[in-house]
């Protein structure tokens, strides 16, 4: 059940980092789920070693924080490495 929660944890992740990190980076909906898996990963990962706690297991409100955060960061880091700039209207 662990895969298949980082999967879905991170899909809701991807989609609501969408609409936080406005711009035009050309990915779509399916990009920003995929760089949601990735930072939820990450992000929850990073969240269990500083805090000793599990943000990697099931869906729950906290899990889906700690990857939305993992996910923008995701997509910040793309945006820095294909070199655009953050341009649009959104709060990050």
């Amino acid at each position: 059940m662990g895969i298949l929660s980082w999967l879905v944890v991170g899909a809701i992740a991807g989609y609501l980092a969408g609409y936080l990190v406005k711009g035009d980076e050309s990915l779509g909906v399916i990009g920003h789920i995929v760089l949601g898996i990735v930072g939820g990963l990450v992000g929850g990962f990073l969240a269990g070693a500083l805090t000793g706690g599990d943000y990697i297991t099931g869906i729950n409100p906290t899990t889906i924080i700690v990857a939305t955060i993992g996910a923008v960061i995701a997509v910040v880091g793309y945006k820095a490495i294909r070199g655009q700039s953050r341009t649009g209207r959104g709060p990050i």
